[in-house]
């Protein structure tokens, strides 16, 4: 059963309040994330939170950003939940610089393109 587009709409807004937090905890700057560890779990936490919610979006709504690796995205999650005590905190740093700001415009136009709540 996929998804209707009310379900599309939570998971999308859980998606951007992920990306929120993770803006806010790092305010985009690379040593604000290494100084701390807590920000590291914070942002670690979220980035999951962030990838489950993009599994239960609808193939519908996924399809209309066709250049986001949604299968990417939910292994990436995988990896976090099975090799926490193993993830490489650079690797996550560049998914935060290079990804999220690409993820943050698709998930603004996959929210819009679904239209306020009905």
């Amino acid at each position: 059963m996929n998804p209707s587009p009310d379900a599309d709409r939570v998971l999308l807004a859980h998606m951007r309040d992920c990306l929120d937090r993770i803006l806010e905890y790092t305010n985009a700057e690379r040593a604000r994330f290494d100084a701390s560890r807590l920000v590291q779990d914070a942002v670690i936490r979220n980035l999951q939170t962030l990838a489950e919610s993009s599994q239960r979006l609808s193939s519908e709504i996924k399809g209309t950003e066709p250049q986001i690796p949604w299968r990417e995205l939910a292994g990436f999650r995988n990896v976090i939940v099975h090799g926490y005590l193993g993830v490489d905190l650079g690797a996550i740093w560049l998914v935060v610089e290079q990804d999220l700001p690409t993820l943050t415009e698709a998930v603004n136009r996959m929210a819009t393109h679904l239209g306020p709540d009905s």
